[in-house]
């Protein structure tokens, strides 16, 4: 613990110590009206005020980025999704061209802003306050857009995500399921599978969600792992959605570099099977979670049962 009388001031320490802060990660960007566009990564984005709609964020000082800050007459906070750390990464590093190969589009004042975010804010530049060794950047919000899509984290210099609290979803001791829990209910298969799936699904899912990917998509992934690929009617069959959501959880997974078409079929990239990794990981650890109460044969003759009702269903 730091003494109050230090003379001296650690500045590695005091960074180690706002690590804790768990904050979200962004990408604020501008344009100015000759065609500058710049992108810096910021987890210093915050509120200010409802009334006027204001926002802030800080921009070092030696940044050569500001320049073009000062000059435009907008910029955008774009609220990373939990699985945009390859964007955020390539707006942290040096680079000639931030822009090159990244897909965007113009938003209010040509600042660009970029899709599959969680959340995105354009703002008219408000004020810029001194800040010691940064500009604080204070911006009026014009638009937002609201995606809600699980936010990439940042905490003790490592990217993270965010998941409901243990307090938040566990069921008291000995609570049952429903207060109609009784009588016939207590004997009927169908009510006790949906309760069960139910129970389940009310951990398991918000961590699948947290990796940033929507639920058709995460599914995809895991139909596709490990397979030579599959056509259009082998994806609809496996993952029983509708023709129109699965083209469309394609076409994302397309564009996030995660799946490719050879010919008619779907397959996992390299960088495709390292998310479905991920995805089983999760999958496995609630498994484990949930039926480490019950022997290996238990399990087992549960897994027997449930392929019997499906394959007789």
């Amino acid at each position: 613990m730091s003494s109050l009388c230090d003379t001296t001031f650690d500045t590695r320490a005091f960074r180690r110590a706002l690590g804790n802060f768990a904050t979200g990660v962004t990408v604020v960007t501008a344009a100015t009206e000759d065609g500058r566009k710049v992108g810096v990564t910021a987890n210093s984005f915050n509120s200010v005020s409802l009334d006027p709609p204001l926002i802030l964020w800080s921009i070092d000082k030696r940044s050569s980025s500001h320049e073009v800050f000062e000059a435009a007459s907008h910029f955008a906070v774009n609220v990373l999704a939990a699985d945009q750390i390859d964007l955020s990464n390539n707006f942290a590093r040096p680079k000639d061209d931030r822009f090159a190969e990244i897909e965007f589009e113009a938003g209010e004042g040509g600042a660009p802003v970029f899709v599959d975010c969680s959340a995105r804010f354009h703002c008219e530049k408000f004020q810029q306050v001194d800040g010691g060794d940064h500009w604080i950047m204070i911006g009026k919000v014009v638009a937002f857009d609201d995606f809600g899509r699980s936010p990439l984290l940042y905490h003790q210099g490592a990217y993270s995500m965010v998941l409901p609290h243990t307090r938040m979803t566990k069921r008291e001791e000995g609570q049952l399921p429903s207060s109609h829990f009784q009588g016939r209910l207590s004997h009927n298969l169908y009510y006790l599978m949906t309760q069960a799936l139910r129970a389940y699904q009310a951990s398991y899912q918000p961590r699948q969600l947290s990796t940033g990917l929507r639920t058709s998509e995460a599914r995809m992934l895991m139909v596709l792992e490990n397979d030579a690929g599959l056509n259009l009617c082998d994806l609809q069959r496996e993952v029983a959605m509708p023709v129109r959501e699965i083209e469309e959880a394609v076409a994302n997974l397309k564009r996030k570099g995660l799946v490719s078409d050879e010919g008619e079929r779907v397959r996992l990239t390299v960088k495709g099977i390292d998310e479905t990794e991920g995805l089983w990981a999760i999958a496995k650890e609630q498994q484990d979670k949930v039926f480490g109460q019950f022997s290996e044969e238990q399990v087992e003759h549960f897994k027997q049962v449930l392929k019997g009702v499906i394959k007789g269903a």
